[in-house]
């Protein structure tokens, strides 16, 4: 493969990512490139890339989707590196000079300056080493540069230097957990209790509307429509507990335990004091772990993390559909809920409006859903000292994260927030419904009460009617069993009980 090629390559898989507020356009003219030499020899790397010669191999070798790591996991790589440099410092491993450097270079790669310069493609090596590589030399380029240096010069060693102390093997695991931990944190917990919160809010406001209840979609007995929604938000107070038990599951990191975890070339001292510097930057808790050769071999925690994610999809799409349901219509549907218009919703059929912002949620929970499988397939390629799809588990996991507190955020704003109630058409069903015998059954019996159902959708009258007919009962204790305010229950008061634990 030519060079120019490679450097397309490059180029197409690095486009979207300089979008963001703070990418630095390179200044190098282009086309001019540098040669740099590795282990395996010599290679062309484009003249102003702050990467090197094995970037620009991995670049050549996994031509594979454009796909590529997200900005938190650049982030949480160049934290590590950050904490790195400042604890082999100060245990006097590293030069102060050349410590200071390889920190500012690594927090510009925290800030997001240098995301253009992560080309590599997440279909790569299975330990990500390529990545953690494509790191140290982005690093020690822009730190050689501060220093005055030529960018490949290698004044500021990849390996030596910036990798002191460490191996992809457990930075990359690492990595991943902090980038998840973190944005579980700051995203995906506040886009949560937001949801939470409106939901709270719609079951209180709804909880003196009755409507029919539904089971395998048929009329059932009453329910108040605040009751529904205060399901919703009990779904949603679960999945907050579920995905801060995700957020523990990843506090212990493989960090320490360099190539197999025995922790060769690692001073004792290095990974404690690294992750108590990266827990105060994040406000996550990290830990080594209590065993490395686990935490290395095998990633169960990435995979229970995802399952939580996961069962939060599943409660999503529930509710989503639901809502969906709900405010079908608007005239010859349910019509129960009136959502929020939000744009036109046909091409070809004036006045429409659709539930897209619900219909959107149940997308995410179907791509967040097939995200765990990936992963959970990833968890399964653990061979002896080293499990080989971390890029995969990670691009996942993140994505799941993101898109789920996109989604929850969203959900909130654009459709929950302003539901309404449709109290006339909640409560137009509940008299003509044949569910309305069940309040009757412990009286006169199961089959009795069968019986005036059958008759009332015979003859399309109400039960009340058939009832009253019959003169089964008196009629003050005939409109007392069938008062349908009575069978939801009024006195059990649920519908906010989980609203003080969400604030």
């Amino acid at each position: 493969m030519s060079f120019d090629s490679v450097r397309a390559m490059a180029h197409r898989r690095t486009t979207f990512l300089e979008k963001g507020p703070m990418r630095k356009n390179r200044q190098a003219s282009p086309g001019k490139v540098r040669i740099e030499r590795d282990t395996m020899g010599e290679l062309a790397v484009p003249a102003e890339a702050y990467y090197g010669v094995q970037t620009a191999r991995a670049v050549q070798n996994f031509p594979i989707s454009g796909l590529r790591f997200p900005r938190s996991f650049i982030r949480a790589l160049g934290l590590i590196k950050w904490a790195a440099a400042m604890v082999n410092e100060g245990l006097s491993l590293l030069d102060a000079k050349l410590a200071g450097v390889i920190c500012k270079a690594a927090e510009e790669v925290v800030e997001g300056q240098w995301d253009a310069e992560f080309p590599l493609d997440i279909f790569q090596t299975g330990s990500g080493t390529s990545t953690n590589m494509n790191a140290n030399e982005v690093i020690a380029n822009r730190a050689a540069e501060l220093l005055g240096g030529a960018r490949g010069g290698k004044l500021v060693h990849p390996n030596d230097h910036v990798n002191m102390g460490q191996s992809s093997n457990d930075v990359i695991p690492t990595a991943i957990h902090v980038a998840a931990a973190e944005m579980i944190r700051a995203r995906l917990v506040p886009s949560l209790t937001r949801l939470h919160r409106a939901l709270t809010a719609k079951a209180r406001a709804f909880d003196t509307i009755v409507k029919i209840g539904r089971t395998h979609l048929q009329d059932a007995t009453p329910v108040r429509l605040g009751q529904e929604f205060s399901g919703y938000a009990r779904q949603i107070e679960l999945g907050l507990d579920r995905v801060k038990r995700a957020q523990a599951a990843l506090s212990e990191v493989a960090l320490g335990g360099t190539a197999v975890g025995t922790g060769l070339n690692a001073n004792p001292l290095f990974a404690p004091r690294v992750l108590a510097l990266v827990s105060r930057k994040t406000g996550c808790r990290f830990i080594e772990a209590v065993n490395h050769f686990e935490a290395q071999s095998a990633q169960d925690s990435l995979v229970e993390a995802s399952g939580h994610l996961r069962v939060v999809a599943v409660s999503l799409m529930k509710i989503a559909n639901d809502i969906r349901w709900l405010g079908s219509g608007p005239r010859c549907g349910l019509g129960e809920i009136i959502l929020p218009d939000t744009q036109p919703g046909s091409s070809i059929m004036p006045g429409k409006v659709n539930p897209v912002i619900a219909e959107s949620v149940t997308m995410v929970a179907a791509q967040v859903i097939g995200n765990d499988v990936a992963v959970t397939v990833g968890g399964q390629a653990a061979n002896f000292e080293l499990i080989v799809m971390l890029p995969v588990m990670a691009y996942n996991l993140l994505q799941s994260i993101e898109l789920l507190a996109t989604a929850s955020e969203n959900f909130a704003a654009r459709c929950v927030e302003g539901t309404e109630a449709n109290e006339v058409r909640c409560r137009s069903s509940i008299e003509g419904s044949l569910a309305m015998c069940t309040a009757l059954a412990p009286v006169i019996g199961y089959d009795a009460a069968a019986k005036i159902a059958k008759e009332a959708y015979r003859t399309g009258k109400t039960v009340r009617e058939v009832a009253a007919s019959q003169r089964i009962l008196p009629p003050a204790k005939l409109n007392e069993l069938l008062d349908p305010w009575r069978m939801t229950g009024k006195e059990k008061k649920r519908a906010t009980r989980g609203a003080r634990r969400a604030k």
